[in-house]
């Protein structure tokens, strides 16, 4: 029960309906506080600022993510099906946690301190790792096409699934022409993979 979860953990949970509904900027971290019950002072002490907590939402996501990939893939011999199965998961994953996806999409991009994007926290590069390490074994098994860059498919792919789901969440408050289904979305990232492949 939420009562018992730690004070970070429910600093956490409040954070993601707020920055996906009102968006990072116009959050307080007052309101966050608030809807967590807890203070400004335990927030600065476990995420240090407001752009830390968005970090750990993000982090929790793949945390949630990576090990339940690898373990769906460990046991399939088929490179082509792992990445099929793994792509399959993180669609699931983003379409039942509508929070979570708009964050990606519209926060994801920010930019820290450091230069670098507020999404590239140590999961997310996890996760990349895990989808080079796949697509290096499906060149190296001549599944991709030679012409192929295993690493500039990578970034397709993830741009692809990236402009699909981001132009759906456009398409409801401003009437962008995106009035595709889910499974349209599936159906189009099928096609710009199966162009890559040899069989």
């Amino acid at each position: 029960p939420a009562v018992l979860a730690s004070s970070r953990d429910r600093l956490r949970e409040a954070a993601k309906p707020l920055f996906a509904e009102r968006g990072y900027e116009s959050t307080s971290t007052a309101a966050i506080c608030r809807l967590a019950g807890t203070s400004q002072s335990q927030l600065i002490k476990h995420f240090t600022n407001k752009q830390g907590l968005l970090e750990a939402i993000f982090e929790y996501a793949w945390e949630q993510i990576n090990p339940a990939i690898r373990l769906a893939i460990e046991k399939i011999p088929s490179s082509t099906d792992k990445l099929r199965i793994m792509i399959d998961m993180v669609l699931s994953f983003m379409e039942k946690d509508r929070e979570l996806r708009t964050l990606f999409l519209l926060e994801g991009r920010r930019i820290r301190g450091d230069g670098h994007m507020v999404v590239l926290v140590p999961g997310f590069l996890e996760f990349v790792k895990i989808l080079d390490g796949i697509l290096k074994e499906m060149a190296a098994k001549g599944e991709l096409l030679q012409h192929i860059n295993p690493q500039a498919l990578r970034s397709g792919l993830m741009g692809t699934i990236e402009g699909l789901l981001r132009d759906q969440l456009l398409a409801r408050p401003s009437r962008f022409p995106a009035s595709y289904s889910e499974a349209d979305s599936r159906a189009i990232f099928s096609a710009f993979l199966s162009s890559c492949l040899t069989k």
